[in-house]
């Protein structure tokens, strides 16, 4: 499959938009972060600790995928932040969207919750992690990463894996070695 886009998926603190931003930053490609998109009733309700329904979500999930089909036929490659829990959501998401990959950042509550705690400019609360846990469904045609290591680790590790599945994305060792190159130290143009 050739990569045309990525989806960021996870719970809330799982480091969706960081990886994001670090993937689009690597690769040269459109970073968009969900969490803009949601119209106003909806981060008040989450600012308020009210998790969001299927209702509150449709409106939000039908413009960030109008966004992907927009950024695709513009001849750009979309890197979307979005929780997209639910296999529905995913769903829709990509329905029309050849080439988008999800990328499923996976941490356990405890770890999540401590990054949740850390962080002041938010307005998902940590109270709201529980359900977001709750609702999520876990994608099973998506790469799997797991939080654990540092920003610049888990980055090589899903470029390394998405350059073994595409190889169109071509990979420049930024190091002058003959070993095998470290997945951390490999950047990714389109070829």
């Amino acid at each position: 499959m050739t990569t045309a886009g990525l989806i960021v998926m996870g719970v809330a603190g799982c480091g969706k938009t960081t990886i994001g931003k670090a993937l689009a930053a690597r690769l040269g490609w459109d970073f968009f972060d969900a969490d803009g998109f949601h119209p106003p009733a909806n981060v008040a309700k989450m600012a308020a600790g009210i998790p969001l329904g299927d209702d509150d979500r449709a409106p939000w999930l039908a413009a960030l995928h109008g966004l992907l089909a927009g950024t695709l036929q513009a001849g750009r490659h979309p890197v979307l932040a979005c929780s997209a829990l639910k296999q529905r959501y995913r769903e829709t998401l990509l329905a029309g969207n050849e080439g988008i990959r999800v990328v499923y950042l996976r941490g356990d509550y405890d770890l999540i919750l401590a990054r949740m705690n850390a962080r002041t400019e938010h307005y998902m609360k940590p109270g709201m992690l529980r359900s977001q846990f709750e609702a999520l469904e876990e994608p099973q045609d998506a790469l799997v990463v797991d939080i654990t290591p540092t920003v610049e680790e888990i980055v090589g590790n899903i470029l390394y894996r998405l350059h073994k599945d595409d190889m169109n994305l071509v990979p420049t060792v930024s190091t002058g070695e003959k070993n095998p190159p470290n997945p951390t130290a490999i950047t990714h143009q389109r070829g």
